[in-house]
């Protein structure tokens, strides 16, 4: 099984940075090391929390709500209930297992709970000590398993834009088809969406993450649409541009300068390329072609368990890429009062090269 063999990664990275053990709040690291699928509304109310102690088996800590479904998706853990609050079952267990030294994401826990932690704690001998990015570090390269899976998630993705894209003429409005699109992805089989689709016609397409509105779906403009879903816990991206009916000659030589662009980008991926070269692959064609101002964001990020997580594929990242990494290539080109154009696809970094997983090029080239 693979949660035991992660636990015992992050169980020696604790051991080298000398924690007794730490706290996992994030919900996409709990489900990476237990599987656990356990639902946030928001920062401020969690489903529960994974104790990982450096040595001996883990703790999922959660309420009456969540009990059968953490004691099914987490074999794995030891679940224990907390009718009194997290952390009066924390100032408990916590002497119990002998843990004087407890890291905590500080990068996701709130400031207020953070600090009644490390009082409350401090009071039972046990010093709180923030820690950051352990099992996103992790997470970053993805076994051959989690590339499968991500893989499906990118074609059923496709699928259901191509459904979309089939009946695009009979929507009114940008709301009906994000409504459309969301309703077929869980019809599909999908958990959930990844993020809320962008659906943009018009000059809205001017805006990187336009809100879907109840402008008119305008026939003869750029229509673009970013979607992705949520397939056995890992998530998908892809953005597509296209004028539902004849295109502007305007409108095919910037599309085409974004596709260029593209290619650009993923022909530079590969192990041991720097994020910020990749980056500057795409960016110089654009910047090339008249429209650098206008490509304003970064090339691509990191998909996984979390739609957006590292690496991010920036002019400020040095950080070279590795095997097995999964990141989008999203050049774009927006000029206000027009509209946008941006092209995104997902590649896996592999030692020469790197594998696009969209296999669906009919929006892409024209």
């Amino acid at each position: 099984m693979k949660y035991p063999k992660r636990i015992k990664t992050l169980q020696k990275t604790l051991h080298r940075k000398k924690l007794d053990a730490i706290l996992i709040s994030q919900p996409e690291n709990r489900r990476y090391l237990c599987g656990y699928r356990g639902g946030d509304h928001g920062i401020g109310e969690t489903s529960g929390v994974l104790l990982v102690p450096v040595e001996g088996s883990i703790h999922l800590l959660t309420d009456f709500r969540f009990e059968l479904q953490a004691k099914k998706e987490a074999p794995t853990a030891k679940v224990h209930l907390y009718p009194k609050g997290l952390l009066n079952l924390l100032k408990k267990i916590l002497p119990q297992l002998g843990i004087e030294k407890l890291g905590f994401e500080s990068h996701y826990t709130l400031h207020s709970f953070a600090h009644l932690l490390t009082t409350q704690l401090k009071k039972k001998g046990i010093r709180c000590i923030p820690s950051e990015n352990l099992v996103e570090r992790m997470r970053l390269i993805k076994d051959e398993e989690e590339i499968a899976v991500i893989r499906e998630s990118v074609l059923l993705n496709e699928q259901v834009f191509g459904d979309i894209y089939k009946d695009i003429n009979s929507f009114s409005t940008e709301i009906d088809v994000a409504l459309a699109i969301e309703m077929a992805m869980r019809r599909a089989g999908a958990e959930d969406k990844s993020f809320d689709s962008i659906v943009a016609s018009g000059g809205n397409g001017a805006l990187p993450h336009a809100v879907p509105t109840q402008t008119k779906i305008k026939k003869d403009k750029p229509l673009t649409i970013d979607m992705g879903l949520v397939l056995n816990g890992y998530c998908s991206d892809m953005t597509r541009n296209f004028v539902p009916r004849k295109p502007s000659k305007k409108y095919i030589k910037l599309h085409r300068l974004v596709r260029k662009a593209q290619l650009a980008g993923i022909a530079a991926i590969k192990a041991g390329a720097r994020c910020c070269d990749v980056d500057r692959a795409a960016r110089s064609i654009i910047a090339d072609g008249g429209y650098g101002p206008q490509f304003g964001h970064s090339l691509g990020h990191g998909v996984g368990l979390a739609v957006h997580e590292g690496p991010r594929l920036s002019s400020a990242n040095k950080l070279k890429l590795k095997a097995g990494m999964i990141v989008t290539v999203e050049p774009g080109i927006y000029l206000p009062g027009w509209g946008g154009i941006r092209l995104e696809n997902m590649v896996v970094v592999r030692d020469n090269g790197c594998e696009v997983l969209n296999q669906d090029k009919t929006w892409l080239d024209i």
